[in-house]
């Protein structure tokens, strides 16, 4: 995991699928997916986040909780659809990050989002490893968690 793919708003970029389809190029395997660097190497200080927080816009934060209005009602809003759909929290990861710092986050996520089968990593969004998992993945390209 890198921290340059940690979003302001928490986002393991790492994690996301589209970034994990362009690591493992599925396109290659006849997969039709959308590829993504992650949000700070495309440009894009939050994908979630930034039209709605002039601070995230404009870069001028490096994480939310430097927000005076941190936890914001649409990272709340943002925060309860990851927990429910995704596995994971933008909150937890930014308290995470606030309290023991990056690098104790960094070796967290790694663990936690770890494939057994291979050691590489799996997707937030479906549960899925891009490098072990496709033929689930072929079979139903909308896969989700426990599909």
């Amino acid at each position: 995991m890198e921290e340059k793919l940690i979003a302001p708003c928490g986002m393991n970029c790492g994690v996301c699928v589209n970034h994990l389809a362009m690591v493992n190029d599925i396109r290659k395997q006849g997969f039709r997916r959308k590829y993504c660097p992650g949000c700070l190497p495309r440009g894009e200080n939050c994908t979630f986040m930034k039209d709605s927080c002039d601070l995230l816009g404009k870069g001028l934060v490096r994480f939310c909780t430097e927000c005076p209005d941190y936890p914001c009602r649409r990272l709340k809003a943002l925060d309860k659809r990851y927990r429910t759909k995704y596995h994971m929290s933008m909150l937890e990861n930014l308290e995470c990050i606030r309290e023991h710092g990056m690098e104790a986050f960094l070796e967290k996520e790694e663990e936690k989002w770890r494939c057994p089968g291979c050691g590489g990593t799996i997707s937030c969004h479906n549960g899925l490893c891009l490098h072990c998992d496709l033929d689930k993945l072929r079979r139903k390209q909308t896969y989700r968690w426990d599909d």
